[in-house]
């Protein structure tokens, strides 16, 4: 088997291994008495545990490679982004955290059966399901694709299968016996490793480059990298995308996606969670400044020959497939030891996001959609649906195995880019959610009936408005940001022309 890795690199991947073959059995012994404390932690995780676990899950392998892949490409824009996290995050705090816990809710979609029925809960379940599967899928396809090409050199399908199946057994140890609770402390784990791996990276090249900080500024800032703003219509982080479609996809994101929500409501109580939250954007503000402040030095080290000293023609390709200037950099310059460093970096990345959303697809499947149904048969044992729980964590691990594998290949036939690639197929979900839930919280309009058709009809307009559907016919292109507000706009106006009538539990 041919690898790139040596003996160190080997070394420092076996022992992070280990680490987590250890945490996971210790972990494991959490006592498990009912759905609650399987899936929420029976409401007494630590706040601050809780803050560091949704920073995890908000990264992954995508945002690991692909922040410093745009801010090397264009600016730092990109930081835009977590600004609008920031406010989002403000958003979810004050209006929907108070609500999930007034009514004790497992699962965010509880909200929707106190407006619209049982019916509802259970249409909004499904559309959580169906687009985390391919938006999971997606981020542990990229994660897997990273791990193979520098473990084996190669992204033959048999490797990255291996690769997708290393990220998957490593979720599993977490998420199956010890249930959220385990996962939120493993996230911590996960959190320490990549951060620990970035600042390594952002050291070691800044002393590679061997100038002083102040030139480094100034070639960037002649070179328009520390663009901050951007007041464009077009721009892909505009102000006004920011404020825009952004803003709504992080509220959806840190408000109604229950693998983001789940660490939420696992704290104490309604203020415990809130903390919990705003302390997770002041932490992942950093740790996104930090991957692109490598993009910047990786910037300044090839394309400014004159500085490093290093003459090469930079290729992003492996293979065929285009590769991020990060995963580069790993490939053609990363000395042993640091090499094994960010592929465990890599790896956690990929861990923090696969391992949670095993358990909050679980949760949505067994309390939202299997419990209501089996518990008209008559009364059930809690401890019946915490198995039916670990059941749903194994089929999940398969169908996000699979979808990763179904990724590989239509990532081959199209020409996404790595970051919009993880990002865009979660709009087709959130853009409907985001309209029923709007219609729910803040008008006294909609129905049982008006729901589904909402939750379809931001899917469908997202589905219409890509590059490669109307965009191929029409001949235009119109922004991630823009297509999530026309989907929710599409989703809540038809949310108001439905009536509201009494609910059904059904």
């Amino acid at each position: 088997m041919n690898s790139a890795f040596s003996m160190l690199d080997w070394g420092i991947f076996i022992a992070y291994f280990l680490i987590l073959s250890l945490t996971s059995v210790i972990l494991s012994q959490t006592k498990i008495k009912s759905t609650r404390d399987y899936y929420v932690g029976g409401n007494s995780v630590p706040m601050f545990a809780v803050a560091i676990s949704v920073l995890a899950t908000s990264q992954s392998a995508a945002t690991f490679l692909g922040g410093p892949e745009y801010s090397y490409g264009k600016d730092l824009t990109f930081i835009g982004f977590y600004v609008s996290a920031f406010l989002a995050v403000i958003f979810v705090s004050k209006v929907l955290i108070p609500r999930f816990y007034a009514i004790r809710a497992v699962t965010v979609y509880e909200l929707l059966e106190q407006r619209y029925g049982g019916k509802a809960k259970k249409q909004a379940g499904v559309m959580f399901l169906v687009g985390r599967l391919f938006a999971s899928g997606a981020r542990l396809y990229i994660g897997a694709l990273a791990i193979s090409m520098i473990l084996f050199l190669d992204i033959t399908p048999m490797h990255v299968a291996i690769s997708i199946a290393i990220l998957m057994l490593g979720a599993l140890a977490y998420a199956y016996f010890g249930g959220v609770k385990s996962v939120i402390f493993s996230d911590i784990i996960q959190a320490i490793t990549y951060i620990g791996a970035g600042i390594a990276v952002l050291i070691y090249l800044y002393m590679t480059i061997n100038v002083d900080l102040y030139t480094v500024v100034s070639t960037l800032e002649k070179d328009n990298k520390l663009k901050l703003l951007d007041f464009s219509i077009s721009g892909d982080f505009s102000v006004w995308a920011l404020l825009g479609g952004w803003l709504l996809l992080n509220i959806a994101a840190y408000g109604l996606d229950q693998d983001m929500t789940q660490r939420a409501l696992a704290c104490k109580n309604t203020k415990e969670a809130q903390k919990s939250l705003m302390m997770s954007i002041y932490m992942t503000i950093p740790v996104a400044i930090l991957f692109l402040c490598i993009g910047l030095l990786l910037y300044i080290f090839y394309q400014h020959p004159e500085i490093s000293n290093l003459h090469t023609e930079v290729v992003q390709k492996f293979e065929g497939e285009k590769i991020t200037i990060f995963m580069y950099y790993i490939l053609h310059e990363m000395p042993e030891g640091m090499r094994g460093l960010v592929t465990v970096g890599a790896v956690a990345a990929a861990l923090s996001s696969s391992n949670s959303v095993l358990g909050a697809m679980s949760s949505v499947a067994i309390e939202d959609l299997y419990k209501p149904w089996k518990q008209k048969q008559g009364d059930i044992d809690e401890m019946h649906f915490v198995k039916a729980g670990r059941h749903a964590v194994l089929l999940f691990a398969v169908a996000l195995s699979a979808m990763a594998m179904l990724s590989y290949y239509w990532q081959r036939y199209t020409e996404l880019p790595l970051l919009s690639f993880a990002l865009g197929v979660m709009a087709f979900a959130y853009t409907g959610l985001l309209g029923v839930f709007a219609a729910a919280i803040f008008t006294k309009r909609g129905s049982a009936r008006t729901v589904p058709l909402a939750l379809l009809g931001g899917f469908i307009t997202v589905l219409l408005l890509q590059p490669y559907v109307l965009g191929s016919v029409l001949d235009f292109k119109l922004g991630f940001a823009w297509q999530i507000l026309g989907g929710s706009i599409v989703a809540f106006g038809i949310m108001l022309m439905g009536k509201e009538r009494s609910i059904s539990s059904s």
